[in-house]
Order: structure tokens, then C-alpha cells, then sequence
């Protein structure tokens, strides 16, 4: 669904619906696969033009928003200065979004990564990493910030390890990996400035 707004917020439920419309016909898809591309218009008249286009099947859906649906001089100078008063509360509800999106995304990766290196890591680290994505879970379900940052920081942390693992793994045997050891065979060269 596409949901247009109109309005000073940062967040969409603070703000007034001009329209809806759905982008039908979008292949299910692992979560942030589907690349939908939405543009506005806006011509001499006021009428606005919202097209969505999803990359990958070509569906396109659009809607028009004729002048009538706009707001008055008035309203909008409300919604400003609205805005401007929620201003700080509105910046501390945007950062709490962002902590818990990124938290969420994080742990949906962690699996992901889990299930696509299983043969690669360890049980022991696949055991960590789950306890971790596990906590960072639970801390979403609560109101402590800090917590969700502290269990997200920690989940990161042995994500590095898994990384690690994997990258181990593909490193062939015998040979050291590359940047470590001397440099034997190179030699420096002159130049000049011309």
C-alpha cells in the first residue's frame, strides 16, 4: 500500500492522508528484495501525481490528488507551527524508530547470515548468536532504549565472530591470509613531479 501524505512531521500518523492506493501484483520476496520506486508530480494546477513502480515485475500503480484535497493557507501555517512545537519530541520518537528498525534489521540479518553459513560456524557460535538475536528480541518488546542499543551492540559483536568464521573458511589451507607477512618482492620506486 501506498499511503500519500500531507504535512511537517516527521512521523505519518502526525500528518493528514491525501490518498491510498495499492501497488498489486509485487512477487513474495525475502524482506528489502522488492524495489518500488514511488515519484510525485505536481504541474501548474496543484494536481498531484503519485506514481509507484516496482522494478522487478514493471507492475505501476498511480493516483491523482486534484487541488480541492489540499490544505488553506491557514492549515498549513498550523501544521508549521505544530511542527515547530513537537519539534524536539518528534526528533526523540524519530531516533527511537530508527533504534528499534535498525535492532530488528540486525536480527533478521543475524539469522539470515546463520542459515545461509550453518556448515561454516561453529555450534557454539551459532548458539551465541541466537541467545544474542534472542535478546535483542525480548528488548524490543519493552521500553528501555539503552537495552535495545546494549543487546544490538552485543548481537554485532559476535556477528564480527561469524564473519570471521566464514571468512576463515574460504581462506584456502596452507596459504597465509593476504596483507600478513612481509613484502619480500616489492620494491619501492622513484618518481618525479613534472
Amino acid at each position: 500500500e501506498i499511503h500519500v501524505l500531507q504535512g511537517e512531521r516527521p512521523m505519518a500518523a502526525d500528518n493528514r492522508t491525501l490518498g491510498r492506493f495499492m501497488l498489486d501484483g509485487i512477487l513474495p520476496a525475502p524482506r528489502g528484495m522488492p524495489q518500488i520506486e514511488v515519484s510525485f508530480d505536481i504541474d501548474a494546477n496543484g494536481i498531484l501525481s503519485v506514481k509507484a513502480h516496482d522494478k522487478g515485475t514493471g507492475k505501476e500503480q498511480k493516483i491523482t490528488i486534484t487541488a480541492s484535497s489540499g490544505l488553506s493557507k491557514e492549515e498549513v501555517e498550523q501544521m508549521q507551527r505544530e511542527a515547530e512545537t513537537h519539534a524536539s519530541e518528534d526528533a526523540q520518537r524519530r531516533e527511537e524508530v530508527e533504534i528499534r528498525n535498525t535492532a530488528d534489521t540486525m536480527a533478521y540479518t543475524a539469522e539470515k547470515a546463520l542459515r545461509d553459513n550453518k556448515d561454516k560456524i561453529s555450534d557454539e557460535l551459532n548458539k551465541e548468536v541466537e541467545e544474542k538475536v534472542a535478546a535483542v528480541r525480548s528488548t524490543l518488546q519493552g521500553t528501555d532504549l539503552d537495552a535495545v542499543k546494549r543487546a544490538s551492540q552485543e548481537l554485532s559483536d559476535a556477528m564480527q565472530k561469524v564473519g570471521s568464521a566464514v571468512y576463515q573458511q574460504q581462506q584456502p589451507p596452507g596459504e597465509p591470509p593476504s596483507g600478513d607477512g612481509d613484502d619480500e618482492g616489492t620494491v619501492e620506486g622513484e618518481f618525479r613531479e613534472v
